[in-house]
């Protein structure tokens, strides 16, 4: 399981990097954001699964930082780099691309290792699913925001997308869709699966009464 999750998060981040190098000079919100989903939403619980309870595990040299500081810090992350004057840097600049992107990896799975990590006691591991579902909402949040927004905020020039050339206010709303769609869902899936395995013993216990 380990394994695969380890094989399969390589291949969305090196899917992730492919899509940056074709896409980093058009300027469009939309192919950034897909990239930052598939980093953050797909690539990271995957490596966070597969370097779980091992030696590179980031939540066993790092037993403090828990989920909910991990959320914290994955909402600053994510916050900060949307800011107009940081977006534009990323957008001009090949350090601060790199600098966002590993910024966003690293964030992603700080978060995902301190919430999948196994606790015995049960507050710990509510902590865990209150993390991912402080990151869905703060992620709905901000691609609300970029969906609804009443004017561009990124710039108002045309951008290129994938090949398609997209207005300055399509393609931002285009990007809070797929944050809407992809971020949103991952972390609420995640929070949902770490809620399942908390009550799992209690149902146990229900069943075997009955």
């Amino acid at each position: 399981m380990k394994n695969l999750a380890l094989v399969a998060g390589i291949f969305a981040l090196c899917l992730a990097l492919a899509l940056l190098a074709t896409t980093w000079n058009g300027g469009s919100l939309t192919a950034h954001m897909i990239v930052h989903m598939t980093t953050v939403a797909i690539a990271a619980p995957l490596l966070a699964i597969a370097v779980g309870g091992r030696r590179l595990d980031p939540a066993v040299h790092l037993p403090w930082f828990g989920p909910l500081l991990a959320s914290v810090a994955e909402l600053l992350v994510v916050w900060l780099w949307h800011m107009p004057a940081l977006r534009r840097l990323a957008e001009t600049r090949l350090d601060a691309m790199l600098l966002e992107q590993a910024s966003f990896l690293l964030a992603g799975i700080l978060l995902w290792t301190a919430c999948f990590r196994r606790h015995e006691e049960g507050t710990q591991r509510l902590a865990g699913i209150i993390g991912l579902l402080f990151t869905s909402i703060h992620m709905t949040l901000l691609g609300v925001l970029l969906t609804l927004a009443p004017r561009p905020l990124y710039g108002v020039r045309d951008v290129t997308c994938l090949g398609f050339v997209l207005g300055r206010d399509t393609d931002q709303q285009l990007g809070g869709v797929v944050m809407l769609l992809v971020g949103a869902a991952a972390y609420m899936l995640g929070a949902i699966i770490l809620l399942a395995d908390v009550l799992k013993p209690t149902s146990s216990r229900g069943s075997q009464c009955g």
